[in-house]
Order: C-alpha cells, then structure tokens, then sequence
C-alpha cells in the first residue's frame, strides 16, 4: 500500500506529539504519527525528575542556567543551541500546561521547583517523582482528541526513503540527498510505502544496546540507524549518559527501574552495603556531583569491592517527606520487600541517555533535505559531552516548536516523489533465524557492556569493532534473505548504533565529558592548562 501525508512523525513522545500538535495548530495538511508499539510507550515516560526551565526570577536568570548546562557539557555544548533552549523554555512550559500538564506548586501557587546534580539554582519543574508520566498523559489527550492527527500504533519504520541528487542546486542545505518519507512495517507483516512532504525522526534513544538500562527494550536507536544508513550526519554517539543510580533488582533491565536524580538532590548518600560514605574520595560535592562523576565513583567502587550495587540513603530524611515528594519509588520499592524510608535502596549505574545523534541544525534540520530530528534521536548541541539533569524534556518541546515554525513554512514548497519503489516482501523467516536473531541481540548487549561501556580503553573498544563487525556482516547476510519482521530490522538498528558509538568514541582522544578512557586518562582541558 501508498500512503501520502503532508507531515510524517515517526515516534512519539513530548518531541512527536508536541511537534505534532503544533503543525495541526496550523491545518496545513495530513499528518501522520508512526509508533514502534503503542503511544505510550516512550522514554518520556520514564523520566521521573522533572523538566528545567528558569522560573523564579528573584534567584535565578538565564545566564546562570546557561552557565549550568556548559559546565556539564565539559564545554563542547554549541552555544548558540544552549541560547535557545534556555531562553525559549518559559514558553514552551506555559504551552504543555496549555496542553493539560501538570506541575507540582506550593500553597501560595508558585511551582514547587526541584533542584538537581549539576543545577545552581532550583529550577525544576516536577510532578511527584513521574514527571515524564504526567507529560505523556497530557500530550496524549490532546493528540488523540485532534480530529487532524493519524496515529499508526505497531509500525515499525524499516528504512526512510532517500535520493541522492548530485546536480540540485549547492544553495540547498544538502545538496545530494532528499527523504520522501518511509517504508513502514505494518501489523500484518507486510511494509507499506509512507510517502510524504516532511518526515519528521523522533524515534528517542538506544539504550536497548546495552545489558542493563533505564530505557524500555523499544530504545534500539532506530532513529540513528536509518539516517546513518542513509549517509546523514549522525554525530556525538560517543557521549553515552549512564544513570549512576537505577534500582538494582535482577530481572528488570529493560528497564531497569529510574531512581531519579531528584533523591540526591533531596539529601540522598551513596554508600557501600556496609554503610560506609565514597563519594568524598571522587568529588567535593558528593553525591550531588555530576552524573558522569557519580557514575564513575559507582563503578570504581563495584569493581574494587566485588559487588553488584551500592546504596543510596534516605532513612535519616523525615519518613512522611520522603513518601510525599517520591511516592512511586517508595511504592515500587515497598513491592520488592525495601521499605526507603528504613532501609538504604540498591542501586547501580545503568545506560540512561545519548548525548549525540542525528545532527540538526537551530530549526531541527538534519544534513538531509526535508528529514528533521527532535529529541533524544537528535544531536542539537544542547549537551556536549554530558547531559545536565531535565535538560532533555525542554529540548525536545524547544526543538519541536522551531522544526515545526521552519516545516510549515516551507511544507507548501514540497510535492511527492510518486515514482519511488515498493518494498520488496520476499522471504521467509523460520525459527532457526528467530533463535539466531535472539542471540546475536544477547551478543550486542554484552559487547557493549563489557566494552564500551562507564569505563573505556583503546583495548577493549578494537576488541568491541571486530565483534561487532563480525555480527554486522552475518545479519545483514541474513536481512537479505529473510522477510523483513521488526526483531531483525532492530537488530541491524542496534549493530548499526553500537558500531557509531564504538567508532566515534575511538576517534576521540581524550576523556571528555562521558566518554572516559584509561589510555588518554588526563583531561583535554587541564593538560592544555598545566
């Protein structure tokens, strides 16, 4: 089947949903929304903490904010895009509560702000601890209620639909390569040919790739993966954020359940099993320090102890305090036999965000003609080498409002490309290949756990390129032969994702940020400086 849409999203979350309600604001054509499963399964649901956004004026301003989130970066974050987010944040937070958001306020009305690793003010917006939960619920009530709004729930987008034009003219942005939309995997089996004006990549991250992360198991980098294989600008895959804290509970990896940043910042103290304090050994703010600190001390600590976790502590907090402001996590804990407010909650490092991704420009424009990206998919500058704490919701809504303003004033300019192929559906897959697939998913994890992982060395990422250049080179023999199903379509995503990080993450060197070798220990910065 031909499907043809003036606006095609595929993803959901605050970027697709945001974005989409802002270009159906303007009823200037058909849109559609591509989702891997159901709506709500986004990583935007899982963000607990909150959303940054400089709100109370008497203490804080922008520049402080700015300053933040350079500092975190390690001072590769493009200024310009920090500018943005920043300043545009007030707005679009006045926009999701136009769109039925609700944040958390004090008696006297004004927001009950949280203040976060990395943070010099309070700033963050929250609801409870399920910020991103609150987020989802609103934004999907206003989605499905938009009479202008198509949402295809279980559609995996294989490919997105690619030209190379090496005679357009050189003052277009990407002079050789255009998207015309998407080939997309339907329920039944059979992948439909997605035509559109503007396609729209908000596919979220690919923390799937590695063993244990905060993402749900849909997190295969999809996003990335199609538009490196379609020769686009995929940029910064070596900054992987690990979440230093997520609840340690054999079983839950995809996901491993969030224990957010907000506990920390609450009074929360990483210690040993015996209850013996280490962050003081790594950095003199604590267990307030930066992610990438914090992640750094957990793993140093787990791998010279021998353990399986460390703790985070809050028994000595006010029992009511604690269940009032983090109520799911005590709930979630209480369900596993860990009373928080009497007992230190396990906790360990898991992989939670990727800092780079699709490169876009200020209006979310990736280096392909009529392809934008918003969100965790995309590489916007924003973060540099490390994520500051909810910097990534305000991105998301900032980026999809300027994508959305630049796609609707040059939407009209647009036609389809009727001449474009069907996809191919020959092939079959039996068991033998379902079994395969499996394994070599299990191998993916594994590779970029053990090396590609908190901790790097030239060593071990040369040991994780040839691995993965062996699995790549056996599945794409396979996708060649098989029926295209959405577990063999993830898995070249994955392989094609973990090749981007091990790759960019060998071309950099120095310790940077989130990326951390023991072959080039000595910070770029401070060798530079003496």
């Amino acid at each position: 089947m031909v499907y043809k849409y003036d606006f095609l999203i595929i993803g959901s979350g605050i970027a697709g949903m945001s974005y989409a309600l802002k270009v159906a604001r303007a009823h200037k054509g058909k849109i559609c929304m591509i989702c891997k499963t159901t709506l709500d399964e986004a990583n935007t649901r899982f963000a607990q903490g909150g959303v940054a956004s400089v709100t109370n004026l008497a203490v804080d301003n922008f520049e402080k904010h700015i300053q933040d989130t350079m500092i975190a970066g390690d001072y590769i974050s493009d200024r310009k895009a920090v500018e943005q987010v920043v300043r545009n944040a007030p707005a679009q937070i006045k926009e999701l509560v136009s769109w039925g958001t609700n944040f958390d306020k004090k008696g006297d009305g004004t927001y009950d702000l949280h203040r976060e690793g990395g943070h010099s003010e309070f700033r963050i917006l929250h609801h409870a601890d399920d910020t991103g939960a609150e987020i989802q619920r609103a934004l999907m009530a206003a989605v499905r209620s938009h009479p202008d709004i198509e949402i295809k729930e279980n559609h995996f987008a294989v490919e997105i639909i690619t030209q190379h034009h090496l005679g357009m003219e050189v003052t277009r942005r990407t002079p050789d390569i255009e998207c015309y939309g998407a080939y997309v995997l339907n329920p039944e089996g059979k992948v439909d040919t997605y035509l559109s004006k503007v396609t729209l990549m908000c596919t979220g991250g690919c923390g799937a790739v590695y063993q244990t992360t905060t993402n749900p198991i849909i997190a295969t980098g999809d996003g990335e993966a199609m538009v490196y294989r379609a020769k686009g600008t995929v940029k910064d895959m070596e900054f992987v954020q690990f979440h230093p804290t997520s609840l340690y509970h054999p079983g839950e990896t995809h996901p491993a359940y969030l224990i957010t940043e907000a506990m920390r910042g609450y009074g929360g103290i990483l210690k040993l099993p015996t209850g013996e304090t280490f962050m003081e050994n790594y950095d003199p703010r604590l267990s307030l320090a930066p992610r990438d600190i914090v992640a750094r001390a957990i793993d140093k600590e787990m791998k010279k102890h021998g353990l399986t976790h460390v703790c985070l502590d809050v028994t000595h907090k006010d029992p009511e305090e604690t269940k009032h402001h983090f109520p799911n996590i005590y709930q979630k804990c209480l369900s596993i036999g860990i009373d928080i407010t009497k007992e230190m909650i396990p906790v360990r490092p898991a992989a939670h965000y990727m800092c780079g991704g699709i490169k876009v420009d200020l209006d979310g424009q990736s280096s392909i003609h009529r392809l934008y990206a918003v969100g965790e998919c995309s590489c916007t500058g924003l973060h540099g080498g490390n994520r500051l704490a909810s910097n990534s919701l305000i991105e998301a809504v900032v980026y999809a409002d300027a994508a959305a303003k630049h796609s609707l004033s040059v939407v009209d300019d647009y036609s389809f490309n009727t001449a474009v192929p069907e996809w191919n559906d020959e092939g079959t897959m039996t068991n033998e290949e379902k079994v395969l697939i499996t394994q070599s998913v299990k191998e993916v994890g594994e590779i970029m756990s053990n090396y590609v992982g908190i901790v790097r060395s030239d060593l071990r990422l040369k040991r994780a390129w040839d691995r993965l250049d062996l699995l790549y080179e056996e599945t794409e023999a396979l996708f060649k032969r098989v029926k295209a199903t959405r577990d063999i379509c993830e898995l070249r995503n994955m392989i094609n994702v973990g090749y981007l990080i091990t790759r960019q993450a060998i071309e950099r060197k120095e310790s940077r940020g989130l990326h951390y070798t023991i072959d080039y220990p000595v910070h770029a910065y401070d060798k530079k400086n003496g």
